[in-house]
């Protein structure tokens, strides 16, 4: 019996542990979302993976005030930086949503943390189709 529990501590706790990125290169592009209000999100369903250095860049078209939550991923990532109009904000412990009252575009550069799936939406919007998703592998 106490081998077994030795074997199971040394398992969880030496074992090493692998994410799948590599923080020390440039951040990753995703594809561009763009929020129109005629046609809704140009992109609905990304595919990531956990440990990988991302940026996503988000484009309003400006003809309605929008504030984009992606409340789980964000809260399952790590934000390293916002940059709206090549000004950088460095959040700590967390974002909670990007707003846009005009035409404009906001990257957000973050490293997803923890697998699953996470939904991203316009707040207020989603019975209008302005909602996607992220899959975090």
């Amino acid at each position: 019996m106490r081998t077994a529990f030795l074997i199971i501590t040394l398992l969880l706790f030496v074992s090493p542990v692998w994410a799948e990125g590599n923080l020390a290169r440039r951040a990753e592009r995703l594809p561009e979302l763009k929020i129109d209000a005629a046609k809704g999100f140009s992109v609905t369903r990304y595919e990531i993976e956990t440990g990988q250095f991302y940026r996503w860049r988000i484009k309003s078209d400006g003809r309605d005030e929008y504030k984009l939550r992606a409340p789980e991923l964000m809260r399952n990532s790590w934000i390293e930086q916002v940059s709206i109009e090549d000004k950088e904000v460095k959040p700590m412990g967390g974002l909670y949503a990007v707003e846009f009252d005009d035409e404009g575009e906001i990257d957000i550069y973050f490293v997803p943390i923890r697998p699953g799936t996470y939904e991203f939406f316009i707040e207020g919007m989603k019975a209008d189709g302005m909602v996607g998703t992220f899959v975090v592998k």
